[in-house]
């Protein structure tokens, strides 16, 4: 490998991880989500490691489902958003998958459909996040329908939270009013809660949770939480420094001349661009490790490279270590001067950064 791009994904980090996530809701069964290939850390090295202590994975489509159980993946596979075309469905029975339902056309589609095995099917209830799910009023009717169906083994009701990682916000509290409004569904299971509920929503742990971006070790909350506190960063994204050089002040550095030097500047460039899934707008000051000493951005990121103010860190080579975040420096961190958040720092990095695992 010439260059020198990689994240490091530390599988003993998500083993923590998810007992932290286990040891908030201990009545709960905490069914890991891997969707979007494990939030961008490899959804099989990540169902891998988990499979032993998992009750059941968790994915956003069949095609993540399927490629699991191509990896050898036995444990039981929710479908977050169930089945997009009838004809997956023969799938879901002859492979273990858990689908959800949210529409009347997935109903229906269930209700045609001639299958053999006996499964769980997750019921979405629409609580207020306006996405996918039934109204209120309308669950235990399709409860009904659903129980009626002899592949249907269980049905456990389902719903998704708009702000959980917002704790002061009362829109959870409404949405868990609003789910506590249906009617007719005495003794069923539940499963509400996503990272943030699991961390800061033990009302809403009930008798599943859905540990996800936890699972990873970047907080979804924008203060201190006392649980996220105790979150290990799963993944490293590194890379070397290539180039470096002195540029006098009132001259400018990169695309566009977003960075003009105040001072005499000493600038490294170093191998990470967009195109290694690194955001574009990346403001001048995101910090960067280099050696254990923070540095930042100086100048728009690059398809391929970038360029750092180096000039008040003690010595630094070509060949030296750049950490974009980690163990040194949260993603959580990193992704508030990106103006985005950590799920998209992870799960956009491109096939171009090879991972590896320990």
């Amino acid at each position: 490998m010439s260059r020198k791009v990689r994240a490091d994904v530390d599988l003993k980090a998500i083993r923590h991880n998810y007992s932290l996530a286990c040891g908030q809701a201990p009545q709960a069964q905490a069914a890991a989500i891997v969707k979007a290939n494990g939030y961008g850390h490899g959804a099989v090295q990540v169902a891998k490691t988990l499979e032993a202590e998992v009750p059941a994975f968790g994915v956003a489509c069949i095609e993540e489902a399927i490629q699991l159980r191509e990896a050898g993946i036995t444990k039981p596979i929710m479908l977050l958003e169930g089945c997009f075309d009838a004809d997956e469905l023969s799938l879901v029975d002859s492979e273990n998958f858990w689908p959800a339902v949210h529409s009347e056309h997935q109903l229906q589609a269930l209700e045609q459909a001639e299958l053999r095995n006996r499964f769980p099917v997750f019921l979405k209830i629409d609580s207020g996040m306006h996405r996918l799910g039934f109204q209120p009023a309308e669950v235990a009717a399709v409860v009904s329908r659903l129980q009626a169906l002899s592949c249907v083994s269980e049905v456990i009701l389902m719903t998704h939270f708009a702000r959980s990682d917002e704790p002061a916000e009362a829109a959870t509290q409404h949405q868990l009013e609003a789910f506590a409004s249906v009617v007719g569904v005495e003794g069923l299971a539940a499963c509400l809660s996503n990272s943030a509920a699991v961390m800061a929503w033990p009302q809403a742990h009930r008798n599943w949770v859905r540990p996800g971006m936890m699972l990873y070790g970047a907080t979804p909350f924008m203060e201190p939480n006392p649980v996220a506190d105790q979150l290990q960063a799963a993944m490293t994204l590194s890379t070397e420094v290539i180039a470096l050089r002195d540029v006098a002040p009132g001259e400018s550095v990169g695309y566009g001349g977003t960075f003009v030097c105040e001072r005499p500047t000493r600038i490294a460039t170093i191998a990470m661009g967009y195109g290694d899934g690194y955001p574009r707008h990346a403001k001048n000051g995101t910090p960067v490790v280099i050696n254990g000493q923070r540095a930042a951005v100086a100048g728009r990121v690059s398809m391929d490279m970038m360029t750092i103010d180096v000039t008040d860190l003690d010595r630094v080579e070509i060949g030296d270590r750049v950490e974009l975040f980690g163990k040194q420096l949260s993603v959580a961190e990193v992704a508030v001067w990106c103006d985005t958040i950590p799920y998209t720092m992870v799960t956009c990095l491109t096939p171009r950064v090879p991972r590896y695992y320990s």
